[in-house]
């Protein structure tokens, strides 16, 4: 309330007055009185698609089931009961040939797909491209011409603020849209299937059934594709996360290109976000980039000559504040791609470039099986490089021998794909054939110690 005084001239009144509310707008034409997103629907909703999809899941009765140490010894244990479970999700049509992006947690694994559009044609589908950590697959809709297809938008462009929709098919009842902003751009604290991601947050309501649908802007381009819901109900609570459609496109780009599996970038980095202790000493204004703590000899980032201690700011242009960060970059970019890299070392900031390049298969991997008389036959086992290390999930660092396959006794006294063996009755291991010889002695008790998840074990086990 404005309070009258002797000392308020009438000029300054009528200045308070005028600068005390804004001025209203009124309508004054039929194309503002009904402005809505309909158009944007209208012209989106079609390209997104619904999916039923079908896995075959073999599940044992272990008779350890729940108990925390027992259970990993014995999961071959017990009799095997194949059992058919269904899942419903939603895709987004990115070709008119039927190209159809959606998540690996709807139909990563499905042995039938069926995919429904808005119009009621229903189409089968197979997989051409699909990856755990990124929580993305491509598919081929057979028998699939002009049909309506999304624009992919550079998600980099996006800003927080910006009016998105989400369109999908929550709870299995329908197509649906819904309304919002995006709430924040870079989130990569969210861990989906087998890693975290990098992921667009927007408040639209995404509930169950939303997976692989359609954000899209308000021109009806897709700037990403819905994966998740930060819930404790499994609702929407305002909170959702969306995978930015630039890794989209490199997916897409790998489909088209008839790659069977996902080829990523590799970096042979490790290192950590800068906090700001770390600024601190490092000189910096504020906390940025993420500074290496350790460097493959064959990283292209050593070889552009970066060095262990340098950090990295930026990668063509684009800030990277969290080692999840770097690989969405790296990976939204692709093999073979130039990168500029704006680094600090010692204290002044520098510019490089490099290639991206895969992860080199060498040195050999000397796969093996083991057969005949030894006591671990049906182990498989190969050296580590950087193609291994990728395929199975192991840090950069791993070196030495991995269990990439185990049938038979190996498989019943705990061994599992992605365990390193270090020794074996006391002998270190260092190559495959390490293994082998050690494996041929007969004796009784035995004991082999392995790295699994990057946690020490001892397997003991009679013969």
């Amino acid at each position: 309330m404005i309070r009258m005084t002797p000392l308020m001239t009438a000029p300054l009144l009528a200045l308070l007055l005028a600068t005390a509310a804004p001025a209203q707008i009124v309508p004054d034409n039929p194309a503002q009185i009904t402005l809505s997103f309909a158009p944007v629907v209208k012209e989106t909703a079609p390209a997104v698609v619904n999916i039923y999809a079908t896995v075959v899941v073999d599940r044992r009765e272990n008779p350890f089931a729940g108990d925390p140490f027992f259970e990993q010894f014995f999961q071959q244990y017990g009799r095997s009961t194949p059992r058919m479970e269904n899942s419903l999700g939603s895709g987004v049509i990115v070709a008119s040939d039927g190209l159809v992006v959606s998540n690996y947690h709807v139909v990563g694994e499905a042995t039938d797909i069926r995919v429904e559009l808005s119009d009621r044609r229903q189409f089968r589908a197979h997989v051409l491209l699909a990856d755990e950590d990124s929580d993305l697959a491509i598919l081929q809709l057979e028998g699939a011409e002009d049909l309506p297809a999304l624009t992919l938008r550079n998600s980099d462009t996006l800003e927080v603020g910006e009016l998105v929709l989400a369109i999908g098919n929550p709870f299995g009842v329908g197509q649906t849209v819904s309304s919002g902003i995006v709430s924040g751009l870079g989130r990569s604290t969210l861990q989906i299937g087998a890693g975290r991601g990098y992921f667009v947050q927007t408040d639209a309501a995404i509930n169950p059934g939303n997976s692989g649908g359609a954000l899209v802007d308000v021109n009806g381009d897709l700037v990403g594709i819905n994966t998740a819901i930060l819930s404790k109900g499994g609702g929407s609570n305002g909170i959702g996360f969306a995978i930015p459609s630039n890794l989209v496109q490199n997916f897409v780009d790998q489909a088209v290109a008839g790659e069977t599996r996902y080829q990523r970038p590799w970096a042979g980095v490790t290192g950590q976000g800068v906090d700001a202790a770390m600024a601190d000493a490092l000189g910096l204004s504020r906390p940025e980039g993420v500074m290496i703590s350790d460097l493959h000899p064959d990283s292209p980032f050593r070889a552009a000559g970066l060095a262990v201690g340098d950090v990295i700011l930026a990668l063509d242009g684009a800030a990277t504040d969290s080692p999840q960060e770097v690989m969405f970059r790296l990976a939204a970019l692709g093999i073979g791609r130039e990168v500029v890299v704006k680094y600090l070392h010692d204290g002044d900031e520098a510019e490089t470039k490099l290639t991206l390049i895969a992860p080199p298969d060498s040195p050999p991997r000397e796969a093996m099986t083991l057969q005949g008389d030894r006591v671990l036959r049906g182990l498989s086992v190969s050296r580590i490089n950087p193609a291994v290390a990728a395929e199975l999930d192991l840090p950069d660092s791993s070196d030495g021998v991995v269990v990439t396959g185990a049938d038979g006794l190996a498989a019943r006294v705990g061994l599992r794909p992605g365990d390193v063996i270090r020794a074996i009755n006391g002998t270190a291991v260092e190559r495959p054939a390490d293994v082998e010889a050690l494996t041929a002695p007969v004796q009784r008790r035995w004991a082999v110690e392995v790295l699994r998840d990057g946690e020490p074990m001892l397997l003991r086990f009679r013969i």
